[in-house]
């Protein structure tokens, strides 16, 4: 790990002990690790659609729908290929109604020049999350996963996700989970290194050995 993410991590173990236990019993983690099997590449806009895929279901469920498309489409996605199968050919594929439309939809606007998201780092936190969430059916902790894995912002709170919140009870021996508001007052001292937070809370929920990413773990078993 490099020396710029030591350094978050030293900060915040000198924030609060909570994080030096984890690091102690974890070590350093890389909140932009993007697991996917290679399936993207650095490509991000494949790598938008397999978040939009990941959406309420399971990391291997999404791998099979990333991979019918990409068959579909003739061994890569891409937005030209995407806007071609429309909502019915996604459909047809095994897209709920919901993701293939909001897929079309970010393949349209992509193609329009409507949205670069092969480009967006030289917009803000802010401005990215409010860009991609213009999309129906695309949330705001999918916009800030973007935000991690693709553009490797340090800096991102993901306050409504529920495994964070579970984390937070957990470490700090809270009688139920923070909600999203609460989340985000409790992390304002973690700033400007909650991605790095994030990770570690993640981290703390299973076992050392074992991986905390959904989309690691579904890598992991189906290679077994």
């Amino acid at each position: 790990m490099n020396a710029t993410a030591e350094r978050h991590h030293a900060y915040l173990a000198a924030e609060d002990p909570v994080f030096a236990r984890i690091i102690a019993a974890y070590g350093i983690q890389d909140p932009f690790a993007w697991h996917d099997g290679g399936r993207t590449g650095t490509a991000r806009f494949p790598a938008l659609f397999l978040h939009v895929l990941s959406q309420r279901t399971s990391a291997a469920a999404a791998f099979t729908l990333y991979d019918r498309t990409a068959e579909a489409l003739g061994g890569s996605v891409t937005a030209r290929g995407l806007a071609r199968l429309g909502p019915s050919g996604l459909r047809s594929i095994g897209l709920n109604d919901a993701k293939a439309a909001c897929a079309t939809d970010l393949a349209r606007a992509q193609l329009a020049g409507r949205i670069d998201v092969e480009h967006l780092e030289t917009q803000d936190d802010e401005e990215v999350v409010a860009a991609l969430t213009a999309f129906k059916g695309l949330g705001t902790w999918t916009a800030q996963a973007f935000l991690m894995r693709q553009l490797q912002r340090p800096d991102v709170l993901p306050a409504g996700d529920t495994a964070l919140h579970t984390a937070i009870q957990k470490n700090w021996n809270l009688p139920e989970p923070p909600t999203p508001s609460r989340t985000r007052h409790l992390a304002a001292p973690w700033a400007p290194s909650r991605s790095y937070a994030a990770a570690l809370l993640w981290r703390s929920l299973v076992p050392p050995g074992e991986p905390y990413d959904p989309k690691e773990r579904a890598l992991r078993a189906a290679r077994q």
